[in-house]
């Protein structure tokens, strides 16, 4: 229900749409706030990434080659896929490793064995921690935070026995994909890190079953940077705390845009 009330034209006045447009609109007004508190400085912009935005959308005369409006829309943007997304990456992986100690304990191994107790991963030690990729990729596979993404068809095509017209937007279920038994064996609804154990594409039947991060000329561009984040962030939780789930959990996953437990992740941190 929740993408069939998403690919609503935007137009129409339905629930979810005026709620969305009220969430709009704060979100620019918070965001636009911010750049004309920018733009009253001229001296300095920031060396951040609106402030990089800001100088490089001078030219030389003086003229801004975006308007306030786009570099808004960058913005928003760069908040949405550069934090909710992650953030939730490492909810959906915190509940996962509080249920399966073993791999909690398992992962604290490896961080111990290339990182020591209190050294942050570094540029040299990133590809070492390989049980912690297959967990992320795990906890992607489970528990995307996109769950669903769009495509508009360029042309007509035809895809195994349904014809789409040009224009047709067509929308990919990734929970739906990404626990088909067909394409990730028997046992697709469970956590099983190790069938990432020889890399993604020899993860399922097909190389590119895992669209967590979409696929081809639309991938993401972050998702490098997004996996040294996460990686970072467990790897410093790990080394000083066990993390185990809160009686008060309740498991229900809901999709506001991105996946979130709709009543928290209630977790109780044990210093190590």
């Amino acid at each position: 229900s929740q993408v069939l009330v998403s690919c609503c034209p935007r137009y129409l006045p339905t629930p979810s749409n005026i709620h969305i447009w009220k969430l709009d609109r704060k979100m620019k007004n918070s965001v636009k706030k911010v750049v004309d508190s920018r733009l009253a400085s001229k001296q300095d912009y920031g060396d951040d990434l609106l402030g990089i935005m800001l100088k490089s959308c001078e030219s030389e005369r003086n003229e801004r080659k975006l308007s306030i409006e786009e570099i808004i829309d960058e913005c928003k943007t760069f908040f949405f896929g550069g934090y909710e997304t992650n953030s939730n990456l490492l909810t959906w992986t915190t509940m996962l490793l509080s249920l399966h100690q073993d791999w909690q304990e398992k992962l604290r191994h490896e961080i111990f064995e290339e990182c020591g107790k209190d050294k942050t991963p570094d540029s040299d030690t990133f590809s070492k921690l390989k049980l912690m990729n297959m967990v992320f990729l795990e906890s992607l596979r489970l528990y995307g935070p996109v769950s669903y993404f769009s495509r508009d068809a360029t042309k007509d095509l035809t895809l195994g026995h349904i014809k789409i017209p040009k224009g047709t937007t067509v929308v990919f279920p990734l929970m739906k994909m990404h626990s088909n038994k067909a394409v990730w064996g028997s046992d697709a609804d469970k956590f099983n890190p190790l069938r990432f154990e020889n890399g993604v594409s020899q993860a399922a039947i097909h190389p590119n079953a895992l669209l967590a991060f979409s696929m081809g000329p639309r991938v993401c561009i972050g998702q490098n940077f997004a996996m040294i984040e996460a990686k970072i962030v467990l790897t410093m939780i790990l080394q000083r705390f066990r993390l185990s789930l809160s009686s008060e959990y309740k498991h229900a996953p809901v999709d506001h845009l991105t996946l979130t437990p709709q009543y928290g992740l209630p977790v109780m941190l044990q210093p190590l």
